[in-house]
């Protein structure tokens, strides 16, 4: 009798279906080359989700056109030769592609490249589609006991995660999240984790629901504006507005910081006076910690199911970027 291999086989596929931006901020499906493993790992997108960038992407955030879409779980079909290891796992992706050399490189590491491309936001597609293709340096192996909806969190998670690398975090920090939305409730989550006494400034019903679901502590905007006032050492904004920001300037007390986690398109008004008088540090926080958001997950000190507003095929965008402009998350599945 014949031996029967245990290699995976693929179909070989030349056309996928990606979600397509165009330079008008109109998005519609299209059918399109599927990317080649020319140095890097192609990926077959299992879940992929919508978050706060996407929705500013539409509105002309960073000039971005192509397959937007960023936060993703996926299987790895065909790579390099030297990367071959990786064909059949089911990954997450480090969105930031640098060059390694560069000046910002040598000064920041490769997310400040000063050539860098980034997934679905600058100069390469994203993960609204069937496959994307990343480097296999930025991928990092997924649990088999961790669901593919928890997954797609892992990037926005890690985003998260930063501010602990940033700010001194311990059970006396009296801290804000302003805006309960997809990132602000896993940035509350985290910075509790790590003891921090964490108020949520919620706008609406549903921001609520979902903080309290996660056993968080919850404000309104005005009763927060009006008790708070200077009394908070941290205050994080992840509003995605300009509102956002006004708020965390109110609550943050006299040397205090404010981490700055939205994604904004257009100009913020900031008066700068009351932050000079008082000496507030102000911290921008993007990309975080992969491993780290990977293990907090997996043991579930970040909840995601609260989170989660609805899924969708990818052939029903339309409905599903309709649905996650009212603040939770949505998820699209190309398969």
């Amino acid at each position: 009798m014949a031996a029967v291999s245990s290699a995976k086989v693929y179909t070989i596929i030349h056309v996928v279906r990606a979600l397509v931006l165009g330079t008008a901020g109109s998005l519609s499906l299209q059918e399109r080359p599927k990317p080649s493993a020319d140095g890097e790992c192609v990926i077959r997108v299992l879940a992929a989700g919508i978050c706060g960038t996407d929705l500013e992407l539409l509105r002309g955030y960073a000039g971005f056109s192509g397959v937007p879409g960023h936060e993703f779980v996926g299987v790895v079909e065909e790579a390099p030769a030297e990367d071959g290891a990786w064909i059949g796992r089911r990954v997450a992706g480090e969105i930031t592609v640098g060059c390694g050399a560069c000046a910002g490189c040598r000064a920041a590491g490769r997310g400040h490249c000063d050539v860098r491309t980034v997934v679905g936001i600058r100069d390469r597609d994203g993960a609204f589609a069937e496959y994307l293709a990343l480097p296999a340096r930025n991928l990092h192996a997924i649990p088999d006991a961790m669901d593919d909806t928890t997954a797609v969190f892992v990037e926005p998670a890690a985003a998260a995660c930063r501010i602990v690398e940033q700010v001194p975090i311990d059970r006396h920090t009296k801290t804000a999240v302003v805006g309960a939305g997809r990132l602000g409730l896993l940035i509350a989550q985290v910075l509790a984790a790590h003891g921090a006494r964490v108020m949520v400034v919620v706008r609406g019903k549903m921001g609520r629901t979902a903080a309290e679901a996660l056993g968080l502590q919850t404000s309104s905007v005005d009763a927060a504006r009006s008790s708070l006032a200077r009394q908070m050492d941290l205050v994080v904004d992840a509003t995605g507005s300009a509102e956002g920001f006004a708020t965390a300037a109110t609550l943050v007390r006299p040397r205090g910081t404010i981490v700055m986690k939205s994604t904004i398109h257009g100009e913020t008004p900031v008066a700068f006076s009351p932050l000079i008088v008082d000496e507030v540090t102000l911290v921008g926080s993007r990309c975080g910690p992969f491993d780290r958001a990977i293990e907090m997950l997996a043991a579930g000190r970040i909840q995601v199911a609260p989170l989660v507003a609805a899924t969708y095929p990818l052939e029903q965008y339309a409905a599903a970027f309709e649905h996650a402009a009212r603040g939770l998350k949505v998820i699209l599945r190309p398969d």
